[in-house]
C-alpha cells in the first residue's frame, strides 16, 4: 500500500551481491534481511505513514548522563526530572550512591542531581505551588529464600511515660531476648512519648509504638525465636526502662522483603533541587500519592520499615506546614501502589484496582469508590477479567469532565504469566457506575504506557506479556485509544522493548517521551540477567505531520477557577478546542495526577477566549500545559498556566 518499489541502490546490490552469490552457493538470507530492513525505513519514515501512525525515534544519552529511571515527571520548566535513586542496583545502595537527572528534550542537555536519599521505588505527585512531592523509598533491598543468614524480624518498641521526650536511638541499638539472645537495629529510630487524654476519673495512658528491624548480632538458626516476647532496650536508664520495653514477634530465617523509609522531599523545579520536608508517620515503599482537592496529598499503602504491608495506615500532607498528619479515620488496605483518583466529588477517591502488587491476593483487589467523609469503601464489580489487574494501566480518558476512567492490560498477582489485552472503561457520572468493554489490544500487556494527548486519545504503548518481559515477552506495539467512539488505532511499532519500571510523559510541544524497562532476563531462556533500559524513545504523534501547529501568543500565566482570559493566536479561525494538560508524574506505570481539562472557548478578533472551569475537584491547584487544538486535530506548543488555590468546591 504505502511501500515504494526498489531504489537503484537496492537493485545495484542485488546484481552486485545477491546474484553472484547465488551464483557462488553463499547463504543468501542476511543480504534478503538487508533489504528487508531497508525497505521498512523507507516505509516508517516515509510522510504517508507518519501522518497516519506516528514515529519513534531513539535517543541514547552521554554515559556519564546516564541513569535508570525509575520515576519520571514533566517539570512546569519543560524539562524532565529522572529519579533513579540507587535504580534497583544493591551495590548502588550499598554505596549510598543516588541518582537523578534533570533532561531538557527541547536542547537534549542534561545535569545530574546532587540526591539525598535513595528515592528508589518512592511515590510522587505535583503539588499546587509546581513543586514535586517525594515520599518514601528504599531502606534495605531485600532477601531471597536461602540468603538469609542472620535472623530477622520486626520489633514494636513501646513508651508508657507520656511526660518522657522523644527518645532517639542509634542504628545498632541491642534487644535482649529473656533467653539472652541479641537482636540490632538495622537504622536509627526514635521513641515518642504516650499519648495521655484527660478523663472525668483522671488520665487515660496509650503507650506510643515504633516498630524496627532487628537483626541476629550472629549468624545461625540457634537466633530463630517465636512470638509473642518481650525484649529489653540496651542503652536505657533504669528509670526510662520502667517505661521503655520492646515486643517481638517472631525472629525468622524466612524471605525478608524490601523496606521502606519516612523521608519525604519537594523537588524545587525552579532550583532543580530536592528540599527536605517533614517525614512521614510511616515508612513507606511502594506507596500511591494521590493529590487530594484541597490542594494536600493522601499517602497509602507501601512496604514499611520491616517489609511488611502496612495494614490500611494513611496520612495526609498539608503543603503550607510541609507536615504529614496520621488519618485514623482512613483506616483502608490497598495493595502496593493503587490507581486512586480524585473524582468530581470531593470525598471520593475512585480506586480502579490496577496496582503494582505486593500485598494479599485477596484484599484490596477489587475496584471501588472510597468516601472520605465516611472511610466507606463501595466495591464496583463487573470488569473483565478481574483476577488480571496486577501491573494494569489506569487513566482519566477524554477531558476529565467526562469523569471516564479505562482500565488496560495487566496480570495475574506475582510471577504469573498471564496477561489481559482488556481494556474496560467506567463511567463515573453515573449514578450507578457499571464497566463498559472497549477494544481488545492485540496482545495481553502487563506494564503498559498510558499517556493522554491533547486531541484526547490516548496513547497506549509497550509493555509485556510475562513477568517483567520473561521469555522475551517483550511488546513492540503502540496504539491510540479514541474514548470519543471507544475504538482502537494502530499507531507505529517503538523500537525499544519495554516492561517493569518504565514511564512515559507527555511533552510540551506535544511528543511522547517514554523511559526506562527493567527486565528480569536479557534472554528468551531465562539465563542472562537483565539489562535495565537507559536510551530515551520520543513518539511525534500523526498529528504533528499534518502541517505547522498552531501558533499561540503570549498568553496569561494565571487563570483561577471559573475566570475567562484571552488567548492570541493567528490562527483563531481553525481553532476548535483547548486543552489544559496536567504535567505527568509516573512510576510503575502509575500516575494518578495525569488529566485532560476541557476550556470553554470562544473566537475573538485577536484569537480565543478560554474559561476556566469553576469546580477545584476538576482543576486542583497547580501547574498546566494549555494546548490549542486546530480542526486537523494538531495542537499548538504548549504554554505553562498556574491555577492557583481556590475555596471549598462547588457540590456535586
Amino acid at each position: 500500500m504505502i511501500e515504494q518499489g526498489l531504489t537503484r541502490r537496492v537493485k545495484r546490490f542485488l546484481l552486485l551481491v545477491v546474484v553472484p552469490a547465488v551464483m557462488l552457493g553463499v547463504n543468501v538470507p542476511p543480504a534478503w534481511a538487508w533489504i528487508s530492513e531497508l525497505r521498512h525505513q523507507q516505509l516508517i519514515n516515509s510522510q504517508e505513514y507518519k501522518e497516519q501512525f506516528g514515529k519513534w525515534d531513539v535517543v541514547d544519552l552521554p554515559d556519564d548522563q546516564k541513569v535508570n529511571a525509575i520515576h519520571a515527571a514533566v517539570l512546569p520548566t519543560g524539562r524532565i526530572l529522572l529519579i533513579a535513586g540507587s535504580g534497583n542496583k544493591e551495590d548502588m545502595f550499598n554505596a549510598g550512591t543516588f541518582k537523578s537527572l534533570v533532561y531538557d528534550p527541547a536542547t537534549g542537555r542534561s545535569r545530574v542531581v546532587p540526591t539525598p536519599d535513595d528515592m528508589f521505588c518512592a511515590g510522587h505527585t505535583f503539588l499546587g505551588n509546581g513543586n514535586l512531592l517525594i515520599a518514601g523509598g528504599t531502606q534495605r533491598y531485600e532477601r531471597l529464600d536461602g540468603a538469609v543468614v542472620n535472623a530477622a524480624g520486626g520489633v514494636t518498641v513501646k513508651n508508657e511515660d507520656p511526660d518522657a521526650a522523644p527518645r532517639t536511638f542509634p542504628a545498632g541499638t541491642e534487644f535482649r531476648s529473656p533467653e539472652g539472645l541479641v537482636y540490632r537495629a538495622g537504622h536509627s529510630f526514635t521513641v515518642q512519648p504516650a499519648n495521655k487524654v484527660a478523663t472525668r476519673r483522671g488520665a487515660t495512658v496509650t503507650a506510643s509504638e515504633t516498630i524496627v528491624f532487628a537483626e541476629a548480632v550472629a549468624p545461625g538458626p540457634q537466633y530463630v525465636a517465636v512470638g509473642p516476647k518481650q525484649y529489653s532496650v540496651n542503652g536505657l536508664t533504669p528509670a526510662e526502662g520502667q517505661n521503655i520495653y520492646a515486643l517481638g514477634q517472631a525472629m525468622t530465617m524466612e524471605k525478608q522483603d524490601y523496606q521502606g523509609i519516612e523521608e519525604t522531599y519537594e523537588f524545587n523545579p525552579f532550583t532543580e533541587s530536592y528540599e527536605r520536608v517533614g517525614d512521614m508517620f510511616f515508612k513507606r515503599w511502594y506507596p500511591t500519592l494521590t493529590p487530594l482537592a484541597d490542594g494536600s496529598v493522601i499517602a497509602v499503602s507501601g512496604l514499611d520499615g520491616t517489609g511488611e504491608i502496612l495494614n490500611g495506615q494513611n496520612e495526609i500532607y498539608d503543603p503550607a506546614t510541609r507536615r504529614w498528619t496520621e488519618r485514623k479515620d482512613l483506616t483502608q488496605y490497598f495493595p502496593t501502589y493503587p490507581a486512586l483518583f480524585q473524582t468530581a466529588r470531593e470525598d471520593q477517591l475512585f480506586y480502579s484496582g490496577a496496582n503494582a502488587g505486593y500485598g494479599s491476593s485477596e484484599l484490596g483487589r477489587v475496584p471501588g469508590m472510597w468516601n472520605l467523609k465516611n472511610n466507606i469503601f463501595s466495591p464496583i464489580p463487573g470488569m473483565r477479567d478481574p483476577d488480571l489487574l496486577e501491573t494494569a494501566g489506569s487513566a482519566w480518558v477524554g477531558p476529565v469532565q467526562d469523569q471516564r476512567i479505562a482500565v488496560v492490560g495487566g496480570g495475574g498477582v506475582g510471577e504469573s504469566p498471564r496477561s489481559s489485552a482488556r481494556i474496560d472503561t467506567i463511567d463515573l457520572k453515573s449514578p450507578n457506575p457499571t464497566w463498559t468493554p472497549g477494544p481488545m489490544l492485540p496482545e495481553g500487556t502487563r506494564y503498559p504506557n498510558l499517556t493522554t494527548l491533547p486531541d484526547d486519545s490516548l496513547l497506549i504503548s509497550n509493555g509485556s506479556r510475562d513477568y517483567r518481559g520473561k521469555g522475551d515477552s517483550n511488546n513492540h506495539n503502540a496504539r491510540l485509544y479514541r474514548p470519543q467512539t471507544n475504538t482502537l488505532d494502530y499507531a507505529a511499532d517503538p523500537q525499544v522493548g519495554r516492561n517493569y519500571h518504565s514511564a512515559s510523559m507527555l511533552l510540551p510541544d506535544g511528543r511522547v517521551m517514554v523511559v526506562g524497562s527493567d527486565p528480569l532476563f536479557d534472554d528468551a531462556a531465562g539465563t542472562i540477567p537483565g539489562t535495565f533500559e537507559q536510551r530515551i524513545e520520543i513518539y511525534t504523534p500523526p498529528y504533528l505531520f499534518r502541517g505547522p501547529q498552531p501558533t499561540v501568543g503570549e498568553a496569561p500565566t494565571t487563570l483561577a477557577l471559573g475566570r475567562t482570559a484571552e488567548v492570541p493566536t493567528p490562527d483563531a479561525a481553525r481553532i476548535t478546542s483547548a486543552r489544559l494538560m496536567a504535567p505527568m508524574a509516573s512510576t510503575h506505570v502509575t500516575d494518578v495526577g495525569q488529566r485532560s481539562i476541557a476550556l470553554d472557548m470562544t473566537k475573538t478578533d485577536t484569537g480565543v477566549s478560554v474559561t476556566m472551569p469553576e469546580d477545584r475537584t476538576i482543576a486542583p491547584a497547580g501547574r498546566y500545559m494549555l494546548f490549542l487544538v486546530d480542526d486537523r486535530g494538531v495542537p499548538s506548543q504548549a504554554r505553562w498556566i498556574e491555577v492557583p488555590e481556590a475555596g471549598p468546591a462547588a457540590a456535586s
